[in-house]
């Protein structure tokens, strides 16, 4: 009997001990069982620790205006798992996502194909795999090779949309990686044109605890002699080092690009050879410009035709959920936030304090175990009036009850926040206590977004 989606999703949960492992065997091992190529004539991978999601966003928006059939992968999802899938514009159905599970599934528990790897070389180092490569003979066997393989949860997906990608046609894939980048799966494949947006502190139990280590995992992601374009003015040493090994062209922000502020309305790009005006982004918060700037510099470094209209429209076009995300409830403005690290709070604030409310500011607060929740409340503790904590019991792994996360936060700002069990207990409370002029932000996870959002759609 066939599987709905949703069975699917909870299948592929269980197949593997951990929800996360890195590493590129077994996913390797998966995509030559599946005959996997390119998956499109040209490919950007974007890594960073913050403005992943919406660098992609305004690649995928100014291609697509540009005229190119464009397919993105993107991680997490909100409401929906279609939304990691997006194919020339619109989610991945239901159907088409079944159909590579089927297929990802059937590679996964079938004996390697013979001489598999055809016009593909795929090695067991840390190198590419999935490129305009030359044919190699067959690889030595993995260990227990020709059984099943085991895949993460988020390797099932990313060979899910690369199956999809690879039957679509299309002129331009964008593949946000999940977490690092050297042993993340999204680095099976070459890309023409990698992407690092920011480098900053999170994920330390799998990245290090310091930018640079964190740098040269992220920096992973880049290819020899293909351009690696750097969405912050100080990247860790690292990643310039790694570029400078491996022969990668380094394109910065601040040395070989610009965005430079104009008036309320537009501000403008350039680099050595080309400058344009642009609207401000749809997209709110300061930090959005340096991402729209990356986005443009990665298009550029591709060999496509880009008119100055699409530039102007996609960066004026781009929009993404959950980013600073604005809706009005009950005369309340309720703005929702993904961000979940220190980099990303010290942002915020400065978007919060740039944009005043009449009244207080209650954030309704919930983070996942892993987090440095003491550096992200320290960055906004001057920006929020009062403080609606929640837990995150649901997510496996990571999760923790409020009392276990308002023991975390003893000697931060938000230690005398009230508790509550769910984020939509706490939105429920903010929204009851709020007054004239006040305002209400929900942030900390994508859980907590997917939560807040899902109770705001359902009139609660």
């Amino acid at each position: 009997m066939t599987r709905t989606l949703e069975e699917w999703l909870g299948y592929i949960e269980q197949q593997h001990p951990k929800s996360i492992e890195l590493g590129l065997d077994r996913v390797r091992e998966a995509a030559a069982r599946s005959r996997l190529g390119k998956p499109a004539k040209q490919v950007i991978t974007v890594g960073g620790t913050n403005g992943k999601g919406s660098t992609v966003a305004f690649i995928e928006a100014i291609a697509r205006t540009a005229g190119l059939k464009v397919g993105t992968y993107t991680s997490p999802h909100l409401l929906r798992y279609n939304e990691r899938v997006r194919i020339d514009g619109r989610e991945a159905s239901d159907a088409e996502l079944v159909a590579a599970f089927e297929a990802v599934e059937a590679a996964r528990l079938g004996p390697p194909p013979l001489g598999r790897g055809v016009g593909v070389r795929l090695r067991r180092s840390e190198d590419l795999s999935l490129g305009d490569a030359t044919p190699s003979p067959p690889n030595p066997p993995l260990e227990g090779e020709g059984s099943d393989v085991p895949l993460t949860y988020f390797e099932f997906g990313t060979l899910a949309a690369l199956w999809l990608f690879q039957r679509s046609d299309l002129d331009l894939v964008v593949l946000e990686v999940g977490l690092g980048g050297r042993l993340d799966a999204v680095n099976l494949v070459d890309a023409d044109v990698a992407v690092i947006t920011t480098v900053d502190i999170d994920h330390v139990d799998w990245l290090g605890n310091d930018r640079e280590s964190i740098g040269f995992e992220k920096a992973g992601i880049a290819r020899a002699w293909k351009p690696l374009v750097l969405g912050e003015i100080d990247s860790p040493s690292s990643v310039l080092r790694h570029a400078y090994a491996i022969g990668a062209n380094a394109i910065r922000l601040g040395s070989d690009f610009f965005h430079e502020p104009m008036d309320a309305t537009h501000w403008r790009w350039r680099d050595a050879g080309f400058e344009i005006e642009l609207p401000i982004p749809a997209l709110a918060a300061p930090v959005q410009r340096a991402n729209a700037a990356t986005a443009i510099a990665a298009l550029r470094a591709l060999d496509i035709e880009l008119p100055d209209a699409a530039l102007a429209a996609g960066v004026a076009a781009a929009m993404l959920p959950g980013r600073l995300q604005r809706f009005e409830v009950a005369d309340t403005p309720v703005i929702v936030d993904v961000g979940h690290n220190p980099q990303a709070a010290r942002e915020l604030a400065t978007w919060l304090q740039a944009e005043p409310a009449h009244g207080r500011t209650l954030a309704v607060f919930a983070a996942l175990a892993d987090k440095d929740v003491d550096g992200i409340v320290n960055a906004l503790k001057d920006a929020v009036s009062r403080w609606f904590l929640a837990g995150l019991e649901s997510v496996a792994g990571r999760g923790q009850s409020v009392d276990e996360f308002a023991a975390r936060l003893a000697e931060t700002a938000a230690a005398r926040g009230s508790r509550h069990a769910s984020v939509s207990a706490a939105l429920e409370a903010a929204r009851a206590e709020a007054g004239a002029g006040d305002r209400i932000l929900v942030f900390g996870s994508f859980h907590t977004v997917a939560e807040a959002l899902a109770a705001l759609h359902s009139g609660q």
